[in-house]
C-alpha cells in the first residue's frame, strides 16, 4: 500500500512517500480502507519527536482516518498511528459510524478538533451561559469549531484571536462577537478592550509563550484558562500558585487521549452531539482543503506557517 513513512526526525521534509505491506489486523482491530486521513497539528510535533508521547522510528504518522470497514460501514476513527496510508487499523472503542449528511472530511474535523473543543468548553473551563470566552487560533481546526460551540452553548461574548484579517473575518462569520490580532503588542490589554473593558471569563489557548502569560493576566476573578497546545513552541512563564489564589483563577491542561479514561463514554457523547449539530446545520466544520498523500510534506509546511484555515486532510489515492 501507499503510505508516508518517517525514518528520521525533523521538519516536513522527513515525510517520505513509500510502499509498505498492508497492516495485519489482530482480533481487536478494525481494518479501514482509508478515503481521507486527517492532519492534526500534533502530527508536526510527532515528526520532530517533540510531542507529549515520544515517537519511535520508523513511523507512519497520522492518528485520524475516515473510510470503510470490510463490512461496508462508513466510519471515522482514531488510530495509534499509521493514518497516512491507504489502509490503517483502529480499535472499536475509538471508531464511530458517520451518519448520513456528514461528509468524511467533516467527520475528520470532529474526531479530534471537534471533540477537543467540546471537552475544553464542557469539562475544562466549564463555560456557563452568558460568560465571555476567548478562542486563540480561532481560524484553526479547533478554533473554528470552538467559536461556534461557545455560541451554541450560550456564551455571552466570544472573542476570536487570529493572525490575519481574512482569518478574523472568518471568525466573525462563524459567530464571534469581537476579534483580536494575534500580534497585538499587549494581549492582556487587547482582550480586555475586546470584552468592553471587562476581564474575560474563559480562555482556550494552544499558543504558549507570551500569549499564555498575557491571557492569564486578562482573566476575571474565577476566570479559567485551558492550555491544550504550544504552537509557538515557546514555554509560558511557570504559573505561581499564590497568584492563582490572589486572583481566584484556574489554569488547566488538556490532552485528548485522557478523555477515554473518564467514566462513561464522554468522547462518544461529544461525537453524538457534534454529528447532530453538523447534520442540522448548527455547526459548520471549516474544511481547509485536501492534499495528495504524496504531498504530505507540503501540508505540514502550510500548517506550520499558519497559512491554513480549518481542517486539512490527505487523499491516500493520490
Amino acid at each position: 500500500m501507499r503510505a508516508i513513512q518517517i525514518t528520521e526526525f525533523g521538519g516536513p521534509e522527513v515525510l517520505v512517500p513509500t510502499e509498505l505491506p498492508d497492516p495485519q489486523p489482530g482480533p481487536d482491530d478494525v481494518l479501514v480502507e482509508v478515503s481521507r486521513a486527517g492532519i492534526n497539528y500534533a502530527d508536526t510535533h510527532q515528526a520532530e519527536n517533540s510531542y507529549l508521547a515520544p515517537s519511535t522510528l520508523p513511523m507512519v504518522p497520522g492518528g485520524e482516518i475516515a473510510g470503510r470497514t470490510a463490512d461496508g460501514r462508513r466510519v471515522v476513527a482514531l488510530t495509534a498511528g499509521g493514518g497516512y496510508a491507504e489502509r490503517a487499523l483502529a480499535t472499536p472503542g475509538s471508531t464511530y459510524d458517520i451518519p448520513d449528511g456528514v461528509s468524511d472530511e467533516a467527520a475528520l474535523a470532529l474526531i479530534v478538533q471537534g471533540a477537543t473543543a467540546w471537552i475544553l468548553l464542557r469539562r475544562n473551563v466549564r463555560m456557563d451561559p452568558g460568560e465571555s470566552v476567548v478562542v486563540h487560533a480561532a481560524a484553526g481546526g479547533v478554533g473554528t469549531l470552538a467559536v461556534q460551540l461557545a455560541k451554541v452553548f450560550g456564551a455571552g461574548r466570544v472573542i476570536a484571536v487570529a493572525s490575519s484579517q481574512a482569518k478574523r473575518d472568518l471568525a466573525l462569520e462563524l459567530g464571534a462577537d469581537a476579534v483580536v490580532d494575534s500580534a497585538a503588542p499587549d494581549m492582556t490589554e487587547a482582550l480586555i478592550a475586546a470584552n468592553g473593558g471587562r476581564r474575560v471569563d474563559a480562555v482556550l489557548d494552544m499558543v504558549g509563550g507570551r500569549v499564555t502569560d498575557e491571557s492569564l493576566r486578562a482573566l476575571a476573578p474565577f476566570g479559567r484558562l485551558a492550555f491544550y497546545g504550544m504552537a509557538s513552541r515557546e514555554e509560558p512563564t511557570p504559573v505561581r500558585p499564590a497568584n492563582l489564589m490572589r486572583f481566584s483563577t484556574t489554569v488547566s491542561g488538556m490532552w485528548l487521549p485522557h478523555a477515554w479514561l473518564l467514566p462513561g463514554d464522554v468522547v462518544g457523547q461529544a461525537m453524538t452531539e457534534l454529528f447532530a449539530m453538523v447534520a442540522d446545520g448548527r455547526l459548520r466544520p471549516v474544511l481547509g482543503g485536501t492534499y495528495p498523500l504524496s504531498e504530505a510534506h507540503r501540508a505540514h509546511e502550510d500548517l506550520r506557517s499558519r497559512g491554513t484555515v480549518g481542517k486539512l486532510t490527505l487523499d491516500p489515492s493520490k
